[in-house]
């Protein structure tokens, strides 16, 4: 018998697929991924829709940058999708009653939720107004900034100060999830594009912190040669292909008889600007430059062998170091961030840290108290559920059997299936409502 034909360039065969859903996990595992979401949608605003498209930029590729949100929308609607796309991060923006943004950052599937104040921000169109020479638009938002967090384990906290040791290395392990980890001998640096910088601002002449406050700044990492003039640099095929504007990268020396009235005469065409009179202040690295390696033939690989070509081949796959200085120019978004509170699930759940509100232990053995209640309740409810729904499809059957039945039962039995999907969501829109008031200045 004939072996059945498979088609191969247009189908993908099942052993395929599922190999392929397997890696696309794993890979999904090891890259974390996130949603900026408006809380509110057009309640928020024009410029703090804005700032959320800004920091959609700030955290790309992993991130959904074309994400539309509408007026309807609940936390929930994100949170039942957060697992098949492998979101692992919310960044929820809102505006209270009292006009406050506030910004929560959210780990799924169970949390636990940072809650910011934003007390002032500044939007990416607002830093390039300030720059004197803003960065354009290229590949920089193709790859993930480098985090840099500065100050966050501050060296006399401890468990009883205002700002507890834990909360600082919670803190820092959560922001350091947001993106990918480098390995420093496999990461390549032309891929390191951009910085974003987290500082906490700490106060020297304090014993105790009062508050966790945290400055955001975003900057695209640009180096240039050093050790040549301005004018041969811009000779130099390398620097002009990463030129954002080519056009204007080689000079015009139709007018000039010979190449050296360039380089050698500085008032030559009238090329100097008054940049080039600033003085050489970035910071200078070596850095292994990139070569192209000869692809050798037969012969030339016998010979190899034999020895006659050791030190050609030594001197070919010696890179080339060369100086660069580094410069950062900054892109925006500005955020500064002040620690509200922090809980222990999703958006909801038990307050593990307050920055307005100090309990006492009796205080904090009634709350504890009260959340296994609610855990209690929350659970019975489950159980009855289930077991109407088992009650009701038993006398569905019977009523199969008797020849009765019709399209009501199917619609009651739905309609159980979802009922305790909708107690949870009632239980997580009031507790999002309560976020807002209780985020509020006092």
């Amino acid at each position: 018998m004939a072996k059945q034909r498979v088609k191969k360039r247009t189908h993908v065969r099942a052993q395929n697929g599922s190999a392929n859903a397997k890696g696309g996990g794993s890979s999904m595992g090891k890259s974390p991924k996130s949603m900026v979401i408006r809380i509110g949608a057009s309640q928020v605003g024009s410029s703090v829709s804005q700032l959320v498209r800004d920091v959609r930029s700030m955290m790309e590729p992993d991130t959904a940058v074309r994400l539309k949100e509408r007026k309807a929308n609940r936390l929930r609607d994100y949170t039942t999708m957060a697992g098949p796309l492998g979101v692992t991060h919310f960044l929820l923006f809102s505006k209270s009653a009292t006009g406050n943004t506030n910004m929560r950052l959210a780990v799924t599937p169970r949390g636990p939720t940072l809650h910011f104040k934003v007390e002032n921000y500044s939007l990416c169109r607002d830093v390039e107004k300030a720059l004197k020479r803003p960065r354009g638009g290229g590949q920089d938002h193709k790859t993930p900034p480098l985090l840099v967090m500065n100050n966050f384990n501050s060296p006399k906290a401890d468990e009883n100060s205002k700002v507890p040791k834990r909360l600082e290395n919670l803190t820092a392990t959560i922001f350091q999830s947001l993106f990918p980890p480098i390995n420093p001998q496999t990461t390549p640096l032309s891929s390191i594009r951009r910085i974003m910088l987290l500082n906490r601002d700490l106060d020297a002449e304090s014993e105790e912190q009062n508050s966790y406050v945290l400055s955001l700044r975003h900057y695209a990492i640009s180096t240039k040669k050093t050790g040549i003039s301005k004018r041969i640099r811009r000779l130099d095929p390398k620097e002009i292909r990463n030129k954002e504007h080519k056009k204007s990268a080689v000079p015009n020396l139709g007018r000039l008889e010979d190449a050296a009235d360039y380089l050698l005469d500085p008032s030559a065409a009238g090329y100097t600007s008054a940049s080039e009179t600033e003085l050489e202040t970035d910071a200078e690295v070596e850095v292994a430059e990139t070569t192209t390696r000869k692809v050798l033939n037969r012969r030339e690989l016998q010979r190899m062998k034999a020895g006659e070509k050791e030190k050609a081949q030594k001197k070919m796959n010696m890179p080339e170091v060369e100086k660069r200085a580094i410069k950062l120019v900054e892109l925006g978004p500005r955020m500064k961030l002040r620690l509200i509170k922090v809980e222990e699930g999703l958006c909801e759940g038990k307050v593990m840290w307050h920055d307005y509100i100090s309990k006492s232990a009796e205080e904090e053995k009634a709350m504890e108290k009260n959340w296994d209640q609610r855990r209690k309740e929350k659970e019975q409810r489950k159980k009855q559920q289930k077991e109407n729904i088992e009650k009701k499809k038993q006398e569905k059957a019977k009523a199969k059997a008797n020849g009765q039945g019709g399209e009501d039962d199917e619609d009651d039995d739905m309609d159980d299936e979802w009922l305790s999907d909708d107690l949870d969501e009632e239980e997580a829109a009031e507790n999002g409502e309560d976020d807002d008031e209780s985020m509020e200045d006092e």
